[in-house]
């Protein structure tokens, strides 16, 4: 895709290798086509190139209008409402200072999950990041190494100098060991590479827990090693992988190795007292995937309720049904209607210790307000308003700005709060969303801002830089190899 051809808020298709990429919907489609055409027409108006216009706050908020008109339309036509707009005005569309009311904030934004891949990239092999496509990382690159898109200096480039990511957790892969591309050592490199860059305190770390590598009784001791010699805010756990010893945190399947509650006693003897794990987004793991439904994640938080339970991804599912409202009566709920039947089988109620985690759930839903209004309306209501984490699965998508953006100006009609009794997204939930709910988890205190520049210099700056890019598989073909690739690696 040509530069001037790629918009401000990234449709993909795109995954970040651990789901086929999804086919553009005819609402996607359509919105893309009509976004070329109204951005050109907006980038006459002002005198300057569709790139440049692209580039600018004032492209990502024509993006989300014509998506919200689109939308309606589409809507109208099925006799429904989308019960999610964008509040973004014409005006936005046109006038740079227009747009920055409305998109831009000074909200504190703590990412929970992001990653990227350390590794030498003067050394052919590829691991397995060889896997995705290539992508230009830099201006003017017509080719060149597509591991380069995933280092840190890309990282720290995307999540804070594109967007507006005040802090951030690097999070473990289901990768065990030193050449995984993101150990402990590696999270550490970021770490000392933010403090240079004058980020001090920006960027935490997480410690990769494999209780189901090699013998429970060693697999716990590594537990205390590693938190002797790092500092760590939350475990960071795949139960679905490998197949033959993946478990159940609830140890319901006597089938199962029957480790779940010894991990979690472990985690409360040594702490934190934080288990975060992957559950939705069930492709990447091939023999299992039913571990990646959260069926487990209600009676584990039940029976140790002083245990905090980050569920990433909040079971979301690309590949499964759109997501609507929930349904106590549906037999086989899928999405994060598993996650919602899990707590409320199991008797927890909102803000309890459960909590739903957005990262690449977010980025997948926005481009259907619809669909969002259910997604994000469910989460606050059933998990509860403080219990929704902001995380977005970056560096995967490129820079989360877009996502940033596109969660700052959407609201949940009232139609669908009424009907579904779903809460409307103030400043205050968005807030919480963002990053001061998990600010409470992690005992921190929040750091916002991005560096000593208003918010016209800093528009400058990104307005100046080329188009944001997606870096993950564009095709089913690459995710495939990738998701092969990812397999052949874990643990």
């Amino acid at each position: 895709m040509k530069d001037e051809e790629r918009l401000p808020i990234k449709f993909g298709p795109v995954s970040n290798g651990e789901f086929l990429p999804q086919p553009h919907s005819p609402l996607v489609r359509e919105t893309i086509r009509r976004t070329h055409r109204f951005g050109g027409e907006q980038a006459r108006r002002l005198g300057i190139s569709r790139r440049q216009f692209f580039s600018s706050v004032t492209g990502a908020a024509a993006t989300l209008f014509v998506l919200n008109a689109c939308s309606q339309e589409e809507a109208a036509t099925e006799g429904r409402s989308p019960g999610g707009t964008f509040d973004v005005s014409p005006e936005s569309t046109i006038d740079q200072e227009v747009a920055l009311e409305e998109l831009a904030g000074d909200e504190f934004i703590f990412d929970v999950q992001t990653h990227y891949v350390n590794q030498d990239l003067s050394d052919p092999g590829g691991g397995w990041t060889a896997a995705f496509p290539f992508a230009r990382c830099e201006e003017g690159e017509e080719e060149g190494d597509p591991r380069a898109c995933f280092t840190i200096d890309s990282y720290m480039r995307e999540m804070f100098l594109r967007s507006d990511t005040s802090m951030a957790i690097l999070s473990a892969l289901p990768i065990a060991g030193d050449d995984s591309g993101l150990s402990h050592n590696d999270m550490v490199h970021a770490i000392d590479v933010a403090s240079r860059l004058g980020c001090d305190d920006r960027v935490l770390m997480h410690g990769g827990a494999y209780p189901q590598l090699g013998s429970i009784e060693a697999s716990l001791l590594s537990m205390n090693a590693a938190l002797a010699d790092y500092d760590i805010s939350a475990w960071k756990i795949y139960t679905m992988v490998p197949g033959d010893s993946a478990f159940y945190f609830d140890d319901h399947d006597p089938d199962r190795p029957q480790i779940g509650q010894a991990f979690i006693d472990h985690v409360r003897e040594i702490g934190p007292p934080i288990i975060c794990t992957h559950k939705g987004i069930s492709s990447i793991v091939g023999s299992t995937p039913e571990l990646c439904d959260p069926a487990d994640i209600g009676p584990a938080a039940s029976r140790n309720p002083d245990i905090n339970f980050v569920v990433y991804h909040s079971g979301f599912e690309p590949s499964q049904r759109a997501e609507g409202p929930y349904d106590p009566e549906d037999p086989t709920p899928e999405g994060t209607d598993r996650l919602v039947r899990s707590v409320l089988d199991a008797g927890i109620g909102p803000n309890e210790n459960v909590y739903a985690e957005l990262g690449g759930t977010w980025w997948f839903v926005m481009r259907n307000p619809e669909v969002a209004a259910h997604v994000l309306g469910k989460l606050l209501l059933y998990i509860g308003e403080d219990r929704v984490l902001w995380g977005t699965d970056s560096i995967w998508f490129g820079t989360p700005q877009d996502q940033i953006q596109a969660l700052r100006t959407f609201e949940i009609s009232e139609e669908f709060q009424e009907r579904y009794g779903y809460p409307a997204l103030t400043d205050e939930i968005k807030r919480k969303i963002f990053g001061i709910s998990a600010a409470r988890l992690y005992g921190i205190d929040p750091i916002t801002g991005t560096c000593d520049l208003t918010v016209e210099e800093i528009e400058a700056v990104r307005a100046s830089m080329p188009p944001a890019r997606t870096y993950g598989p564009e095709t089913a073909a690459e995710a495939a190899m990738h998701i092969r690739a990812h397999q052949n690696m874990q643990l």
